[in-house]
């Protein structure tokens, strides 16, 4: 398994060359939010994790409210993922929607990436989220499970899942994560390189 962090501006500015002389390998920075919001704190930290040899990856906290091709226009207008990057998206609010409307929205806004840059994004939710519907028709996409309250690499995968790709197991100070398998793995999840043959 691979140790890796998440941050957002909540943290604050993040000591990215002390984390990359740890195990650590990877880490996520929160990249949008619904189809307007640009973290405060995302260029610095996007160039820092490059800068530090860490696998990158950004992520964009949904709003199932809206519309999801314009949301993940936002996002990928944001970070314009490099080959090898990661892509996630935070599915855990539904304004009260139905669940097959959330889901609906995630199914979108996980095609769009998909189709503009050839990757499958991670589905950052919780087990009641996903257990109550809003995720149905995302097991093609890889999970990222929070679960702070589980022991590291033994997290509860709720349906459609039937096994977990990330687990969020600690969130304080900083978001703890964990992937579960190799670094080849964890590249192959990532944006193709284009220009390759």
């Amino acid at each position: 398994m691979i140790q890796g962090i998440d941050v957002s501006d909540w943290q604050g500015a993040v000591d990215w060359s002390a984390h990359a002389e740890t195990d650590m390998g990877f880490a996520f920075a929160r990249a949008t939010e619904g189809d307007g919001v640009v973290d405060s704190r995302f260029a610095e930290n996007w160039a820092a994790m490059g800068r530090s040899g860490l696998v990158r990856g950004a992520y964009h906290v949904a709003h199932p409210h809206g519309d999801p091709l314009a949301q993940a226009r936002h996002f990928l207008d944001t970070v314009r993922l490099a080959p090898g990057d990661l892509a996630a998206v935070e599915f855990t609010r539904d304004g009260a929607l139905p669940a097959e409307q959330v889901a609906a929205f995630g199914r979108r806004w996980c095609a769009e990436v998909a189709r503009r840059c050839g990757l499958r994004p991670l589905v950052w939710t919780h087990a009641h989220f996903a257990m109550a519907g809003h995720c149905e028709g995302l097991e093609t996409y890889p999970l990222w499970i929070t679960a702070p309250g589980h022991p590291m690499g033994r997290p509860v995968v709720p349906p459609p899942w039937d096994s977990w790709t990330i687990h969020q197991y600690a969130g304080s100070p900083i978001d703890l994560d964990v992937f579960a398998g190799t670094l080849a793995e964890l590249l192959a999840l990532g944006a193709p390189d284009k220009r390759a043959k």
